[in-house]
Parts: C-alpha cells; structure tokens; sequence
C-alpha cells in the first residue's frame, strides 16, 4: 500500500488554505487509480497572525502542525516532511495558484521510477505566472541546465512529488521561499531521476509574499553555490574554456597581422596583446581552480568524483593528468623564444622592433606552463589524497583486502 503525504506551508492564507485542503482532499480516488491507496494531508502553519490555524484545524482530515515563530517556507516544508508517514511526499502552495487535481499525474511518474516529479509551470499548459516571474524562471531554469548539464524547465516550481527516502540525499535545504532551486539542483548532482510535469498556474488568492529582485538574486546564488559543492569545474571550467579561447581567437588575429607584414601596433593592437595575455592566464586558472576543487568535493564527500565539465569524457585519461607535460612545454618554449629573441637582438641581426611579438608570445606560454605545471603538483597531491580517503572509507566498512596470514 502506498500512501501519498501532502504538505502544505501556510503563513497568513486565511483566504485560500479552505479551498485547497478541500480540493487536495477531493483526489483521493483519483489517486487510487494511478496506485496510491493512501492520502495523508499536513497543514504546517508558519506562525499566522490571522484566521489560518483556525480554518485549517476545523477541516476533518488535516492534520494541523503549527509553528510558534515565523520559520520561513522552506522551515515550515521541512516541519512537515519529518512529519509524513508517506511512501510519497508532496507539497504544494496554501494561494491555489498550483492545482492539486495533477498530483496523481506526477504520482504516476513516481511509481514508474522517477525520484522527483516537478509540476512545470513552464511545460506548455496554461500558465497565469507574472511577466517578471517568468523572466526570473526563464534565468534560473537555463542557468540550472548549463551548471547541471541536464535540460530543466521549472527548477522554482512549488508543486512536487518524491520518494521520501531520497531526503538523505538531497538535504540539508534552507528554510527560506530558495528550497525548491535548492532541491532540484541538489537532486541533479546526486544522480537522481528527476522528471517534469506540464500543469496549470492560477493568479494566487491574496498578497505575494515573494519579493522578484531580493528572492530572485537569492535563486540564483543558490543555485550557483549548491551546483560549486558538487561540480566546480563545471562553471569554472566553462569560463576557463572561453577565456582561452578568447586570447587563442586573438592570438590568430595578431599572427595573421604578423604573417601580412604588421610590425608595429596602434591602439588596437596594444588592446589585443593585454586581452590575449590576460584571458590566457586567468582563463587556465580558472579552469584549474575548478579541478582542484572536485578533487576537494571528493575528498570531502570521501568518494570518487562523479562528475565533470561534460557528462562524458573528452579524452580516456582526465584533461589535469596533462598539465604536466603541457605546463613543462609551454615553460619551455616560452624560454626558447625569449632566448632566441634575446641573441638575435644583442647579436644585431634584428632589431628589437620586430621581436615584439616573439617576445610577448614567449612570455604568455612561459606563464601559462608555469600554472599549468604548478597546478598539476596539487592536483596530483589531491588525488592521492582522495584515492586515500576512499580506500580507507571502503576498509573500515569491511571491504578491503584479505590479510596474509
């Protein structure tokens, strides 16, 4: 028998927490048919100053948690999925924008394998959201698929069905309105099974407690921060691939200049070199940075890392075990030019006029190697160290090797 538990945050929704505990309550049959025998409904109320608690303990088949203080609605949602007794949990918002009549829609999903079954309010159904809530959807649904290499639409959308044993994985959430771009970003990096759902948005009975600017940039750092804890290279890395690929388009430009008789530079010119020299350096940081840190989110998480800058690897070995011998040829021939440039103009041969270029090559692929091989050091201490922490995870669960005896 599976049972589906419906949680409900309400803060101050004497208005409308009636109606859609009555409407959550009227899908019980529906809900039987998709294989859901059970329906549990949890009203958390948030610390209301109305009617709210009043309306909501007086409907029979809710079962009232009440919050003495304001928590916020992540708190509130949190309150009541350690309360639900179900196989299945499911919230939705107390304004009747999110209508409870497709929860066994998104059951149905569950119980053919999907971990997290999301109602998109952008999957193409009739949807009422606000020009400007749209815009901020629009922002974070493509940002989360770019950090998550996998396509979202709604990753803010209030209305959700998952297995509760997937908890574990997606916790900890914050208690502000930030816990569902949390919980989708989260149940991306963990492998989860995420599906969405196209479903209706209604106008919200009542006023908005959500504020676009504060609570939008709050969406977005969260899912920028919770995506750097599980796949830094991700982000990182795909600034640091522009950015290289920035100074090499210039470094072609100034080369074909050079090749067509260019020997001296205008304004332009001077403006192309500082770009090349500074999108080379900082680009391959960058990118470096965010191996060092998986390599830091492995050790941490005492596991071997499960993601990358694309879902598939581009060569059979990791892209870092390379910076060795990249780092030492660049450093190498960043000498070689300079030297080469140095005895032709000390020996007369040509005058440092026409080296300019030679030289500021020399320099930029002496700086590149020299980070390239530095952060190749770290990288090989971090990954010792993560094959470390792994193997003696794995040894004091009992599955290390048999001693000799």
């Amino acid at each position: 028998m599976t049972t589906l538990s419906v949680v409900i945050p309400a803060y101050n929704e004497e208005g409308g927490i009636a109606e859609i505990a009555h409407r959550v309550l009227s899908i019980r049959e529906s809900l039987k048919e998709v294989g859901v025998n059970g329906l549990e409904l949890l009203v958390v109320d948030d610390g209301s100053k109305d009617r709210t608690v009043e309306i909501a303990g007086s409907i029979d088949g809710v079962t009232l948690i009440q919050h003495p203080q304001n928590k916020g609605y992540g708190g509130a949602l949190k309150t009541g999925f350690s309360q639900a007794s179900g196989e299945l949990i499911a919230f939705l918002d107390a304004d009747g924008t999110y209508p409870p009549e497709y929860f066994p829609q998104l059951c149905k999903e569950a119980l053919n394998g999907a971990d997290l079954v999301v109602g998109s309010r952008r999957g193409g159904a009739e949807s009422h959201m606000p020009p400007m809530r749209k815009l901020g959807n629009f922002i974070w649904s493509n940002l989360l698929s770019i950090l998550g290499n996998q396509h979202v639409q709604d990753p803010a959308s209030g209305m959700r069905v998952f297995k509760s044993d997937i908890l574990n994985q997606v916790y900890p959430l914050p208690d502000g309105l930030n816990l569902t771009p949390v919980m989708s970003t989260r149940a991306i990096h963990e492998g989860l099974t995420v599906k969405e759902i196209p479903i209706p948005y209604s106008e919200r009975v009542g006023r908005s407690k959500l504020s676009v600017v504060h609570d939008g940039s709050l969406f977005l750092q969260s899912i920028v921060w919770t995506a750097l804890t599980y796949n830094p290279v991700r982000p990182l890395g795909l600034i640091g691939v522009g950015l290289v690929g920035i100074s090499l388009l210039v470094v072609m430009g100034l080369v074909l200049a050079r090749l067509s008789g260019v020997t001296t530079l205008g304004a332009w010119g001077v403006a192309a070199i500082y770009t090349a020299l500074v999108t080379a350096v900082s680009g391959v940081s960058i990118f470096a940075l965010g191996v060092t840190f998986n390599y830091m989110v492995s050790i941490f998480h005492k596991r071997p890392m499960r993601q990358g800058l694309f879902k598939k690897p581009v060569f059979k070995k990791p892209l870092n075990r390379h910076f060795g011998w990249m780092g030492l040829t660049g450093i190498v021939v960043g000498v070689l030019v300079g030297l080469a440039s140095l005895v032709l103009t000390v020996g007369g041969d040509w005058p440092i006029e026409r080296l300019w270029f030679y030289l500021l090559f020399g320099a930029m692929s002496f700086l590149v190697g020299g980070q390239l091989f530095i952060y190749w050091i770290l990288l090989q201490v971090l990954a010792e160290l993560s094959k470390r922490e792994i193997e003696v995870a794995r040894d004091m669960q009992g599955y290390g090797p048999a001693k000799e005896s």
